[in-house]
């Protein structure tokens, strides 16, 4: 039997037709298995009449929507390649998405009208001849495109033939660029087979379960397992886009049992006052990664009895590397667990030998989950993929049980004094503080040391904080020379759609020199 992603909508309205498949968080729009395969049908069979074709590329630029996944799953469906994309950039950096990747259909919700028009104006920059706009009302669509939801309820609802499966490519995700241009991370329909599989060993997600589904649509952290709610019957409940108040109200109106949510996100979340007037009971567990989990915030969510279970992934393993159970969340707490079912995963030192227990190295990963290239980087390809390993840049150590525990990336290391200093450690100890909110550690060019750790901190609420307050709170918890020399506070920190902390806007914005 081949396998094409696609093909799993159509299974499940096979077994469970008249399921809740999805729940709109803003809209309140419900679609059963059913009524969403049969929709992803309509779209399939409009873009094939619109000469769309196994191997073309079909951009999505929406919000998290009905339509989003409903494209998806058609496009799958017929052997096209899903192009998604972070609706937060701008023209330019669309523009070289889009041409990079060759696509020539763009489906694109109204809000990013003038955006899209930009694009649309420019010609042969990009290589697009289909535009289809979800509008909110009939005869919505702009001069240049048709309206996606005509297309759609004008064609037929019959299954269309197959047209890919297996190692043919399913999707082009580009990676956040926070260094340099984006690179299209190739995932096939087995890759993110595998990726199911091995979800679906590791995690305690049942049949009927209801998910709450808060990350973007174009990241991997939501494709992954909205896709994997469809291969096992779960209700995907989603939210358009993020807020702290409607996230617990959602979770009680729609009786959520689980989710995977960012740290900044649980991170608003906990800080809303009287939490005890949601009823979150319903809550089984709450998987939590694309950064370093605080252990703060591990210990606040299970003292309100919702366990919080890290995990570890990237774009290119199509989500899955790591996963602590609920059996270890607490007793091995800041471990991002065992590598999941169908993973294996290594800690290897410069040299690429394998790291003694508790020696910090680098992350290789390996499983059939694993990206297939960089689309147009071969050399970025081989730099990463190397014997079968995927080079993941991130910095981690195993204790004697195995369990893994992630520092933070190697380029965001700092060099202090010839010894290795990594900032999540430092903002493990800053977060700890009562009055602190959010952090995000930098090095600083120092004259004596190098480099030097520099604090960039948030504040709960209008509580007042001194650089001197941050300092002193680090001294006795921290080794000489990992205490940060400097801080400064700020309202926000800038952060990508997966919630990683852009540590090179934070170094642009304070460049040093640190203090001696």
């Amino acid at each position: 039997m081949k396998n094409n992603i696609g093909s799993l909508l159509a299974i499940r309205a096979g077994i469970n037709g008249d399921r809740e498949a999805y729940v709109d968080g803003a809209s309140g729009i419900r679609q059963t298995f059913s009524e969403l395969n049969a929709n992803a049908n309509r779209v399939a069979n409009g873009l094939v009449s619109k000469g769309v074709k196994a191997g073309d590329r079909v951009g999505l630029l929406q919000m998290n929507s009905v339509e989003f996944m409903e494209s998806y799953f058609a496009v799958a469906k017929i052997g096209a390649v899903v192009v998604p994309l972070n609706w937060r950039l701008v023209a330019d950096e669309l523009e070289f998405i889009l041409k990079d990747s060759g696509t020539m259909t763009l489906i694109f919700g109204e809000e990013f009208i003038d955006l899209v028009s930009d694009l649309n104006a420019r010609g042969d920059k990009t290589d697009i001849i289909n535009w289809l706009q979800v509008s909110a009302k009939a005869n919505g669509a702009s001069h240049f495109s048709q309206d996606y939801h005509d297309l759609r309820n004008a064609s037929s609802a019959a299954e269309p033939p197959m047209g890919g499966s297996d190692d043919d490519m399913l999707y082009i995700m580009y990676t956040s660029g926070t260094t340099g241009l984006p690179k299209g991370v190739v995932h096939t329909h087995t890759t993110t087979f595998w990726a199911l599989l091995t979800f679906s060993g590791s995690t305690d997600l049942r049949l009927g379960d209801r998910y709450l589904a808060a990350l973007p649509m174009f990241h991997v952290g939501a494709l992954t397992p909205i896709t994997l709610n469809v291969y096992q019957g779960v209700t995907s409940v989603v939210m358009r886009e993020f807020d702290a108040t409607r996230a617990w109200q959602l979770i009680e109106e729609e009786k959520i049992n689980n989710s995977l949510l960012v740290p900044a996100m649980l991170n608003f979340m906990i800080q809303l006052p009287d939490l005890d007037r949601f009823d979150y009971s319903s809550i089984r567990w709450i998987q939590s990664g694309a950064s370093p989990l605080p252990v703060n915030l591990i210990e606040a969510y299970d003292e309100i009895n919702i366990p919080v279970h890290q995990i570890y992934g990237l774009t290119e393993t199509c989500g899955p590397a790591c996963v602590i159970d609920a059996d270890n969340a607490i007793k091995k707490i800041g471990s991002t667990g065992v590598p999941f079912f169908h993973t294996q995963v290594r800690i290897v030192n410069e040299e690429g030998l394998d790291c003694a227990p508790k020696e910090q190295g680098e992350v290789l990963v390996s499983g059939n989950h694993i990206m297939t290239e960089y689309w147009n980087r071969p050399e970025a390809t081989r730099d990463t993929l190397v014997d079968g390993w995927l080079k993941t840049g991130d910095v981690a150590s195993m204790d004697e049980d195995g369990f893994i525990y992630i520092q933070d990336r190697i380029k965001d290391m700092i060099i202090s004094g010839g010894e290795n200093v990594y900032p999540a450690e430092i903002e493990n100890v800053i977060l700890g503080h009562p009055s602190v909110a959010e952090v995000a550690v930098i090095g600083q060019t120092s004259e004596r040391w190098g480099e030097s750790p520099f604090a960039v901190v948030v504040t709960k609420g209008n509580e007042a904080l001194t650089e001197s307050d941050i300092l002193q709170f680090c001294d006795g918890k921290l080794a000489r020379f990992k205490l940060p020399k400097g801080a400064v506070f700020t309202d926000t920190i800038p952060r990508n759609p997966s919630g990683k902390v852009l540590k090179r806007v934070l170094r642009e914005q304070h460049p040093g020199p640190a203090r001696v």
